[in-house]
């Protein structure tokens, strides 16, 4: 008899306390749940030994990376359903701890074993970060980290970020980019950065972590600045270097694989730091802003585009995102956007400007998820399937995290004022045209 489906939901719904919003269809092919509903389909009994073995957020990627999970309906509906249950609260481990003192969350986790078959933990999906002692945010495993992030493949990243190539929240002129393209927001964001720092011809600008070098093209092509941009990243730099060629600007554009703590040929006019920072780590934090400041002539701006997440209660609580440590930014850290303001200032900048432009990342990740779901095919051969399926995961999560406030984006301009107190910054600076 076909009943893994129904016995699931109950199962779960006894664990959880509350009723599945989302209807499940298990591998025997049987169905439960509302009618209508955004489908999760459990392809494989594996999905369920993840989830005994490790209970929460790590569990379901596991199983959504090797393609035992999956979601028919609109996958931004299922994961907001979702959300609230499964996902946050199996990564509290107190919580579940908690939760297993309830004789009927007990035997539910007996159902649980017994449904699953035998109990042996899956290998985790080949795409998972295989993890190195050490301590974190050194050269060495920054360079790691960086590499599986962004040396996926060039190509692949085409499909996803489309002709700008630009990996960062772009700049929409309308709330619901109604007739505007993701290439026209990337342009405008990158104008916007270039006008924020009043880049004017002759000046020098570093881009610390320069990706495929739209930045630095476009301040040298619209600006008439020379500009230096690194990265760790080895297939970026290749990519960046040949778009600079094509472009004409070899005289004007370098690009270098190198850690911007080891840029060492200062003094620059202005630095642009966009998707970037959310790498540097809390204990390195005052470091990164100390080594910018100083790379700065005084007057210099710096323009610091960067991921920030809510405030917590108790911040000694905060944990990494573990779906997003383990496939998609290793070592990665987000920092409420208080704590960046501060550690700059304690740098010795002063802030200028902060500029919170979180809907603009929604409406770009829900691009990036549509090109990816376009050419899916193809992002699949160029990659692998379960990199595929992380990209479009940790996209279309993000895009829901940006339009439920619950991480946000913003650009903090500092300026590295002299003694005298003299900023260079014009008196009504959100015109951007000094």
């Amino acid at each position: 008899m076909a009943d893994a489906a129904p016995r699931l939901k109950g199962l779960v719904e006894q664990m959880l306390g509350t009723p599945l919003p989302v209807r499940i269809r298990a591998w025997d092919g049987s169905q439960a749940g509302p009618p209508g509903a955004p489908v999760l389909v459990v392809r494989d009994r594996r999905a369920l030994r993840r989830l005994l073995w490790k209970p929460g957020e790590l569990g379901l990627a596991r199983a959504w990376v090797a393609g035992e999970l999956e979601i028919e309906g609109d996958l931004y509906t299922a994961l907001d359903l979702l959300s609230g249950l499964i996902w946050e609260r199996g990564e509290d481990a107190r919580g579940l701890t908690q939760a297993l003192r309830d004789p009927e969350v007990r035997a539910a986790v007996r159902g649980l074993v017994r449904l699953a078959g035998p109990v042996l933990p899956p290998a985790p999906p080949r795409e998972e970060v295989r993890r190195v002692r050490g301590h974190l945010h050194t050269r060495r495993s920054d360079r790691r980290a960086i590499s599986h992030h962004y040396d996926v493949g060039n190509d692949f990243y085409e499909l996803v970020l489309g002709p700008s190539m630009v990996y960062s929240c772009a700049y929409w002129r309308a709330p619901e980019a109604e007739g505007g393209t993701l290439e026209e927001a990337q342009r405008d964001k990158l104008e916007l950065v270039c006008r924020k720092l009043g880049l004017k011809p002759g000046q020098r600008l570093l881009d610390v972590g320069c990706g495929w070098g739209s930045m630095a093209i476009h301040a040298a092509r619209e600006h008439g600045v020379s500009v230096v941009g690194v990265t760790l990243s080895q297939e970026q730099a290749a990519y960046a270097r040949k778009r600079v060629a094509d472009e004409g600007l070899t005289d004007r554009v370098e690009i270098r694989v190198q850690d911007y703590r080891d840029v060492a040929d200062g003094p620059y006019d202005a630095i642009s730091s966009i998707g970037m920072a959310e790498h540097v780590g809390t204990e390195r934090y005052l470091e990164y802003a100390q080594d910018l400041y100083a790379l700065l002539k005084p007057g210099g701006r710096l323009l610091n585009h960067q991921i920030a997440r809510r405030p917590e209660r108790d911040e000694s609580a905060y944990r990494v995102d573990e779906f997003i440590d383990a496939y998609v930014f290793p070592d990665g850290e987000l920092a409420p956007i208080g704590s960046t303001v501060t550690q700059l200032e304690r740098a010795g900048f002063e802030v200028r400007d902060v500029e919170s432009i979180r809907e603009h990342y929604a409406l770009t990740l829900r691009r990036w998820v549509a090109n990816l779901e376009t050419h899916w095919e193809r992002a699949v051969r160029l990659t692998s399937p379960g990199r595929a399926r992380v990209w479009r995961l940790y996209m279309a999560a993000s895009a829901l995290s940006f339009e439920r406030n619950r991480i946000g984006v913003n650009q903090v301009l500092a300026v590295k004022t002299p003694e005298p107190g003299g900023s260079g910054m014009p008196l009504r600076s959100r015109t951007w045209n000094g």
